[in-house]
């Protein structure tokens, strides 16, 4: 990057907080009553496209924030956090098991001494077959992150209308609302995203959907179409994964997603708030801050985002088009959602975390000979599936 251009170095930059940035004056200013409490927060003063932020509201919340929000999944840097927070990223991402809480526990100590309007938390946790369970987990996240709530709690990886429409757990989450331990309730979807932003309207419920939206989706008519009626029922989206995976090429990573018109292509659709890209260099937060006041793309964006080689990628659609095709009736995009956390993202825990959690063996394809699936984006699934399971191999402590 051409810190020249940007008029900023790393040194003032960690130093001085991004105190210069426009749009500072907004940090404090969430919109919205928080339910419990009655608590009121400031509307964000207004930010033209040319002189600040971006702001978009999110759905029937009521809550407007900045087009560009922070994923922390794979950053325990505090002075990345804080360094995001200041330069007016109001919105932090996490969830219960990312660094096994450890991630939670990194953002609690960056947001302790801030004023409690002066950013939003949304923390991810899987659903529960019982609501006991479940509040433990929320619990110990909220003690984590040292918050008496957080402002969205999304059940983590739906992927099924019924699995949306759970009474359990919309009665669950609906409990947690009422105590005040939570703002909003929301889902996240890696896969099958249209049906469960559907299912979310359907409810009745839900006011968020996390959702794997990116320039790679083959499915993005159906996909757009329910954005569109979400849009019109008040459920707010945002978007992850925008990234589609980070390489091209795969495992050998010579060749990166142009990350910046990656992201601008994600917020080009209108019905989507705002987006958590993973961040965790000072170079991916300053394109980032870029991004959030210019959303614009360019000829050469659009030339990047359409070289695209014949290879997959990393980026698993999520179709599940392969799981019919398995005789072994193998939970493959988790396997490839596993494989691409380790050799995209280099985060390995979070890998070994998922596999171990899909209580497959360590072998899964040692019975079949010639691999029967035949995955859209031509991924090598007997390949992938093997390196990923594989991962159970080595001891746990190894990726503390």
């Amino acid at each position: 990057m051409d810190h020249k251009a940007t008029g900023l170095d790393r040194r003032s930059f960690l130093k001085n907080g991004l105190k210069g940035v426009a749009g500072l004056g907004a940090l404090s200013a969430l919109s919205a009553p928080l339910r419990a409490s009655g608590q009121q927060f400031k509307e964000p003063k207004a930010q033209d496209r040319k002189g600040g932020y971006i702001y978009r509201t999110l759905g029937k919340t009521g809550i407007t924030l900045p087009i560009v929000s922070m994923g922390v999944m794979n950053s325990d840097n505090e002075n990345l956090i804080r360094a995001a927070l200041d330069g007016g990223i109001i919105h932090l991402d996490t969830a219960h098991s990312y660094m096994r809480g450890r991630n939670e526990e990194t953002i609690g100590r960056v947001i302790k001494d801030r004023p409690r309007d002066s950013y939003f938390i949304a923390t991810k946790v899987p659903s529960d077959a019982e609501a006991g369970p479940f509040l433990q987990k929320v619990d110990l996240s909220l003690q984590r992150l040292g918050l008496t709530y957080v402002d969205i709690l999304y059940l983590h990886g739906l992927g099924t209308r019924d699995a949306v429409l759970n009474e359990t757990m919309i009665k669950t989450l609906e409990s947690l609302k009422k105590s005040g331990k939570i703002r909003f309730a929301g889902i996240s979807a890696h896969s099958n995203e249209h049906e469960v932003i559907r299912a979310a309207i359907e409810s009745k419920f839900y006011d968020v959907v996390l959702a794997a939206y990116n320039f790679r989706k083959t499915n993005l008519v159906e996909f757009d179409k329910a954005l569109i009626e979400a849009a019109k029922a008040g459920v707010g989206i945002i978007a992850m994964k925008t990234l589609a995976g980070g390489f091209w090429d795969g495992r050998q990573r010579q060749q990166p997603i142009p990350a910046k018109a990656a992201l601008k292509w994600a917020l080009n659709n209108p019905n989507i708030t705002t987006a958590i890209p993973g961040m965790t260099t000072l170079d991916q937060l300053e394109t980032n801050l870029q991004v959030v006041k210019d959303v614009t793309l360019t000829d050469e964006d659009k030339k990047e985002l359409k070289l695209i080689p014949q290879e997959g990628g990393l980026y698993c659609q999520g179709c599940n088009d392969c799981l019919s095709q398995c005789p072994a009736g193998l939970p493959i995009p988790d396997l490839m959602r596993s494989y691409m956390y380790a050799t995209g993202y280099r985060n390995y825990g979070e890998a070994y975390d998922l596999v171990s959690s899909l209580g497959v063996s360590s072998s899964p394809c040692s019975g079949c000979g010639t691999c029967a699936v035949q995955c859209r984006m031509g991924f090598d699934v007997k390949g992938r599936a093997t390196a990923a399971a594989s991962l159970q191999n080595s001891p746990a402590e190894l990726f503390i």
